[in-house]
């Protein structure tokens, strides 16, 4: 097990971890795709742990299901919990993103996960890991 800064939610069943550094806008984001039908899984803290070699994320049992919410402070959530993780998102600047990137993967646990990267600030930022997630393999259909 281990134990990443960060913030995870689940889309159609699948976690989406979102690194960056403090208050460069991870619980924003995990709000707004809250708000589009994600789950949240884990705010600032996320463990890591492999369930029968899956890799999986799921909150410290004492920040299951709180979020921070700019303005409003922590906010109780229904959660899920664990997910397979399937996709890392760095959270970066525009300028900082390449327009054609390769794909990436990160290891985790030994284990390679996609990774993208989005500046959260763009209005396009909750669709653009949304449809990362549908062109995931195995995926089909236009997740929630």
């Amino acid at each position: 097990m281990m134990r990443v800064h960060g913030t995870c939610v689940a889309i159609a069943g699948r976690g989406v971890l979102l690194r960056a550094p403090s208050g460069a806008g991870k619980s924003d984001l995990a709000l707004r795709l809250i708000d589009a039908g994600a789950r949240l899984v884990a705010d600032d803290q996320v463990e890591l742990a492999l369930d029968s070699g899956r890799l999986t994320a799921r909150p410290p049992a004492t920040i299951a299901g709180l979020l921070e919410v700019r303005g409003l402070g922590i906010v109780t959530l229904d959660y899920q919990s664990p997910v397979p993780l399937a996709l890392v998102v760095d959270l970066r600047p525009a300028e900082a993103i390449e327009r054609l990137p390769e794909e990436q993967t990160v290891d985790l646990l030994d284990r390679p996960v996609r990774c993208i990267a989005v500046d959260p600030r763009q209005a396009s930022a909750t669709a653009k890991i949304r449809l990362a997630i549908r062109l995931l393999p195995g995926m089909t259909g236009n997740p929630p």
